[in-house]
């Protein structure tokens, strides 16, 4: 199997409730890819900071307080700065559907809220990376 892409999985802000994001984190790492998860309570600087360091092509934000909108605007801006703006962005938590229209608009590639099953999950970020992962197939 060829090597998959690295994806970094994050908690921003105060939220303390991390069982989905590491859910989510083993089932990536169970279909092949290298997964970076942050921990808690991590600064959209220090999210930023691990894609940039980790050259991850995907973030995965998990945002439970409400908070997702001022989030990932500041993450988004951020990764535009650090010439980064390519990096793949999913959200996932207890998201109002206006607000998913307003992250979607924003940039993000894909929002799950409460309910989104796993495999559809994994799928999504299998879509969303497969031309990475031809990249990284080494050259024969």
């Amino acid at each position: 199997m060829a090597p998959r892409a690295r994806v970094v999985i994050a908690k921003p802000g105060l939220d303390g409730h991390d069982r989905g994001a590491k859910v989510i984190a083993r089932a990536l790492r169970d279909a092949g890819y290298e997964v970076i998860y942050t921990g808690l309570h991590q600064t959209p600087e220090q999210i930023v900071a691990t894609v940039i360091a980790e050259d991850a092509p995907l973030l995965g934000l998990s945002v439970l307080s409400g908070a997702h909108l001022s989030i990932v605007e500041r993450v988004l801006a951020l990764l535009e700065r650090q010439d980064a703006a390519d990096t793949k962005l999913l959200v996932g938590g207890i998201i109002p559907d206006a607000d998913v229209r307003a992250l979607e608009a924003m940039g993000v590639d894909a929002v799950f809220t409460p309910g989104a099953g796993i495999a559809g999950i994994v799928e999504t970020v299998h879509r969303l990376t497969t031309h990475l992962n031809d990249a990284l197939e080494p050259a024969c």
